[in-house]
């Protein structure tokens, strides 16, 4: 049977003891112990535990980077809503999953500053994706399918804020479900496009604005 490289391994190894016991009780000896390889070996894949979490978050979570940067270069391509129900699905299932991961910082708040520190030095932190739905929100702007007086950082602000709350807002309901994700993302785009776009501005099928 052939053996995984040793980066899938640790990047393996580390989504699985992230979410079991949280980022701020995961070692990189325990990875490595998990990975079966030595530390030595993990820092030659990686920089550190920082580095390795983001490449965890890029590379076993729902693609929600690439998905924005892929809009952002392309606005007018498919509707508003289409796009921004697919970002918003996409950003509901990434939270969902990086939550249970990132959640145990928070209650070692040293170590959490030591974190967000790492991740400034690599360019790395949880802005970001509100900074490239921002990003995809002005391209869509500057060719007319966004208002121009809309203020669009704040738009991408609600729409992710909403995402990343759905990770944990509905535990103590009655039934203690989250709302089905498609449905969730589909009343989010909806609720923002009426916000962000004139009557006008609303595209048709084939993805130019009405008249």
């Amino acid at each position: 049977m052939e053996t995984k490289p040793a980066r899938v391994r640790i990047l393996d190894a580390a989504h699985e003891l992230m979410l079991t016991v949280g980022l701020a009780r995961t070692t990189t000896k325990e990875i490595a112990r998990a990975a079966g390889c030595s530390e030595a070996a993990l820092y030659k894949n990686f920089d550190s535990k920082e580095d390795l979490f983001v490449r965890v978050l890029a590379e076993r979570l729902p693609r929600l980077t690439p998905l924005l940067s892929s809009l952002a270069a392309e606005p007018g391509k498919g509707t508003l809503e289409a796009n921004l129900t697919e970002i918003a699905r996409q950003a509901a299932l990434f939270y969902e999953q990086s939550f249970p991961i990132a959640a145990s910082l928070y209650a070692e708040q040293q170590l959490k500053r030591r974190h967000d520190d790492a991740l400034r030095k690599i360019g790395s932190g949880p802005h970001k994706p509100i900074e490239g739905l921002d990003a995809y929100l002005r391209a869509e702007q500057a060719v007319g399918r966004v208002r121009a007086d809309a203020d669009t950082y704040a738009a991408a602000s609600l729409l992710l804020g909403a995402c990343s709350q759905r990770a944990f807002a509905y535990d103590a309901t009655a039934d203690g479900e989250r709302p089905p994700v498609d449905a969730f993302a589909a009343r989010l785009a909806r609720a923002l496009l009426a916000g962000i776009t004139s009557h006008n501005c609303v595209a048709r099928e084939d993805g130019r604005p009405r008249s």
